[in-house]
This record gives structure tokens, sequence and C-alpha cells, in this order.
């Protein structure tokens, strides 16, 4: 598991540097929040959880760790595709999938919460 979040982490970080790249050739940084928010939440917070279930391998293996893989990643592309529909076409009619991305995400995030609180152990 601690793998499968590393490669997907790897992912995040190449297309938010190409959207940091796009916005700097452009000189269009309208997009700086998915920017962010792909390095925020994709690269780093991805790396680190991969990292810490290398520590923790009891962790990694549980059912918590899987799901939370599947909803993190399910959720940020939403959310992040719907931020950048929004402020590619100027209208708020994406929003609801803005919601329903971070929504998924949290749940994700909670789930690595209580997969740490249970399992990692000193």
């Amino acid at each position: 598991m601690a793998a499968r979040f590393l490669k997907i982490a790897t992912v995040y970080f190449v297309l938010a540097i190409i959207l940091g790249i796009v916005m700097g050739i452009t000189h269009v940084f309208a997009y700086a929040s998915v920017h962010a928010h792909l390095n925020l939440a994709g690269w780093v917070t991805l790396a680190i959880i991969g990292l810490i279930y290398k520590a923790y391998p009891q962790a990694a293996g549980s059912r918590l760790a899987n799901w939370h893989f599947w909803l993190h990643n399910l959720g940020l592309p939403v959310m992040q595709g719907s931020l950048f529909l929004m402020i590619l076409t100027g209208t708020e009619s994406f929003v609801v999938g803005a919601i329903i991305g971070s929504l998924v995400l949290g749940i994700g995030i909670l789930l690595f919460a209580i997969n740490v609180w249970k399992h990692v152990t000193e």
C-alpha cells in the first residue's frame, strides 16, 4: 500500500508541475489554487502518507488504508477538476462537483486518521 500512495503522489506532482509551467508560460495565474491543491493534497499529503504506511505496515495492510486510497483519489480529481472548470468557464455551475469531491476527500482523510490511531503504535 505504501508504494501505491507514493506512486500516485508522483502523478499529482507531475500534474501540478505541468500546470505551474503552463501558468508561468501564459502568465495566467487564475489556476493557482488548483496548482496548490494538487501539490498539497496530492503530492505532499499522499507522499507523507505513503511514508507513514512504509513505517507502519500494519496500518498499510488494513481495509481503512484501501478505502482511504480510493476515496482520496476519487475525491481529489473531482474537486480539482470542478474547481478548474469553474475558473475556466467563469460559472458556479461546477460548485456541486467541488463540494462532492471535497466531501469524498475529507471522508478519505478521516479514515486515514482513524487508521493511524488504530494501527500506529510505538
